[in-house]
């Protein structure tokens, strides 16, 4: 590996462990959002789903989960080489499992485009059907950076859900 490409890599790891210890610190940004068909994000990954926008205490009695029926959303930041970089989440849980995803990317560069859309692409494969408690995704179709902020946004979602 040639030092500016290991430079490179090892300031993406420091950022990326940099950018989780501060997550914890940063107010959550999610809020309940009703479902929606048709989206017209250009990177839609979703199992066919019969939730309800928004989730009631009864459900949690019935079905013994934590997390509160519904579609939430959050955004999620990591550090690439490029700088800090977004990517959007939106889950929908029916007794504590996911059952849709979306990703909206908010690449800033070519490279971030190219990533965050092969990330869209594969999520929904590794996901749905899981529980929420479950995931934490490492790389996804050869995308392992964007998965830092997926999984930031996954603890905002998981927050607001309770």
């Amino acid at each position: 590996m040639r030092p500016s490409v290991r430079k490179s890599v090892f300031a993406g790891i420091a950022g990326l462990s940099l950018a989780g210890t501060v997550a914890g610190c940063a107010p959550s940004a999610t809020q309940d959002t009703p479902a929606t068909t048709g989206n017209s994000s250009p990177a839609t990954s979703a199992a066919p789903s019969t939730t309800s926008a928004s989730g009631t205490s009864s459900s949690l009695a019935s079905s013994g989960s934590v997390y509160q029926d519904g579609t939430y959303s959050a955004d999620g930041t990591y550090v690439s080489p490029n700088g800090t970089e977004t990517v959007g989440v939106e889950l929908t849980l029916a007794s504590g499992n996911v059952t849709a995803v979306n990703i909206t990317p908010h690449p800033s560069n070519p490279n971030t485009r190219k990533f965050q859309g092969e990330f869209a692409g594969g999520i929904a494969a590794q996901i749905v059907g899981k529980s929420i408690d479950e995931l934490n995704v490492s790389k996804v179709a050869g995308s392992s950076l964007t998965s830092g902020g997926f999984n930031q946004a996954l603890e905002k979602i998981k927050a607001e859900a309770k």
